[in-house]
């Protein structure tokens, strides 16, 4: 089964990054980051999402990055499905922190449970077709809003949503243009989606 081996961002400044990256959110090999001046500007079309336990962890992580650097996009607070907020990083990666809890049952950690790449489509139908077709396999799917992919060996989730209504629900304008800034590796690539994005073909070098 095809799955996420590496996500690799692409940021002008690598050692920087790292420094945010290491202090936000205690990631450090479950990133790889390259060097890029790659022209890009507004919304690059996709987001990565922590999960993790409980809203003090959240707010943990979340109060970590602003220090850190980062730029709140939407301030974590409780909704109708849990608690969660959204920064973006110094090298303008949009990071959302969640939790489907709503109390808290001890005290804050830095443990994340899961790392979901979301990828902005324009044709969910076709995206999903295309990616069922180099291997993934659905786990989820509702309508034609959001899928999500198996995501095997791999601590990165794969899932597409819409690319509007993923930029709507970090709080930002889906317009942009330029590079996506991203490049995921997989024993599926090379290949680009019907989206633009790019996959390597790449070693496993991902840990929990």
């Amino acid at each position: 089964m095809t799955s996420i081996e590496s996500v690799t961002l692409e940021v002008a400044d690598p050692t920087a990054a790292q420094r945010f990256y290491t202090s936000a959110f205690g990631l450090d090999t479950q990133l790889r980051l390259r060097a890029s001046e790659a022209p890009t500007a507004g919304f690059r079309g996709f987001t990565l999402s922590l999960t993790v336990s409980q809203p003090a962890t959240v707010d943990s992580l979340i109060d970590a990055a602003l220090e850190a650097g980062a730029t709140s996009l939407k301030p974590a607070a409780t909704s109708f499905w849990g608690h969660g907020g959204v920064v973006q990083a110094p090298d303008g990666t949009i990071w959302k922190v969640a939790t489907s809890a709503k109390k808290d049952t001890g005290p804050a950690t830095r443990e994340i449970n899961a790392i979901v790449l979301l990828l902005g489509v324009e044709d969910m139908a076709a995206s999903k077709r295309f990616y069922v077709g180099q291997g993934l396999a659905v786990a989820k799917s509702f309508s034609r809003m959001y899928v999500e992919f198996a995501a095997g060996p791999s601590p990165v989730r794969l899932a597409l949503y819409r690319r509007r209504a993923l930029a709507k629900d970090v709080g930002v304008s889906p317009d942009g243009t330029g590079s996506h800034r991203i490049v995921i590796g997989g024993d599926a690539g090379p290949f680009t989606d019907p989206d633009g994005f790019a996959w390597e073909a790449a070693s496993p070098a991902l840990a929990p």
